[in-house]
């Protein structure tokens, strides 16, 4: 009686697992969807605008910036690593501390000072890498305007100086089901001669800029920054309500895997009992029978 009663209070238990995993499903399900019509509606304007940048910086050879500019003796870098706040989103967030550990012992050359969204990766690596400032935003999805002053405090860094590159580190969405890890170097933006060249060829045109190249591209330039940072900010948010999704569905099923292997389990011993007791009627009634 008392295995029945365990198991009884086992499929109890599991079947409050199970409403918990199933409601968090359908919450990241709608959290999804926005934040994928987010991500998708600004990539191909924050793809078009780098591009526009490089085109034109690549055709105006007199042009210079200092969001350009490479300093070799520089060796200061910082990462940027956007993880999340909080777990159940199945590897998430361990794909991007997996990343900034190799990346880590990897870049030797460089001294790494790691900077995070979200603070998951951080907890977990803080002791392991030179880590620095940790940002935190109003709500989960983080604004614009929020992403912007990030952008701004790390441009400094690099404007001034005080450090040579700039990476950003995050989970690139892919679909609901499939992210990838990325490291992508922000500063100084870099359009190599081959690249010049071909843009060059594809472009042979006099073209006419108003009021100038130069003051267009000092305007565009930055917000290719802010924008960077602010499309990886939302693939990240995306990935993470798709990871979280996909988990609790696999969590879900588990839970109905093990609510029936246990009714089972408790059928089978509540059979065996009834089979016992029956045996001990019957032997009793041959018994005075006699």
């Amino acid at each position: 009686m008392a295995n029945i009663k365990g198991l009884k209070i086992r499929i109890k238990s599991t079947k409050g697992t199970f409403k918990i995993t199933k409601a968090m499903k359908l919450v990241s399900a709608a959290k999804l969807n926005k934040a994928q019509m987010k991500i998708l509606g600004m990539r191909p304007y924050a793809t078009e605008l780098e591009q526009t940048v490089r085109t034109v910086s690549a055709l105006n050879k007199d042009y210079s910036s200092v969001y350009f500019k490479e300093n070799p003796a520089n060796k200061q870098s910082i990462v940027l690593v956007i993880s999340s706040d909080k777990g159940l989103c199945g590897s998430y967030n361990s794909a991007v501390t997996k990343a900034t550990r190799r990346l880590a012992k990897e870049k030797t050359d460089e001294n790494l000072k790691f900077f995070f969204i979200g603070k998951k990766t951080r907890d977990l690596v803080h002791k392991e890498v030179n880590a620095g400032k940790i940002y935190k935003f109003a709500k989960a999805d983080a604004t614009f305007e929020e992403v912007r002053k990030v952008a701004d405090e790390l441009s400094t860094l690099f404007t001034t100086g005080e450090v040579g590159k700039v990476y950003v580190l995050y989970n690139s969405f892919q679909s609901a089901i499939a992210f990838e890890t990325k490291l992508k170097q922000l500063l100084p933006l870099v359009v190599t001669d081959e690249e010049k060249e071909q843009l060059a060829a594809k472009f042979p045109y006099d073209y006419k800029y108003e009021p100038s190249a130069g003051s267009i591209l000092d305007t565009l330039v930055p917000e290719v920054f802010v924008t960077s940072i602010y499309t990886a900010v939302l693939d990240a948010v995306a990935s993470e309500h798709g990871a979280r999704m996909s988990a609790m569905e696999n969590a879900s099923k588990n839970c109905k895997e093990m609510i029936r292997k246990l009714s089972l389990k408790m059928n089978k011993l509540r059979q065996a009992k009834i089979t016992t007791e029956l045996a001990e009627v019957v032997s009793g009634a041959e018994s005075l029978n006699g």
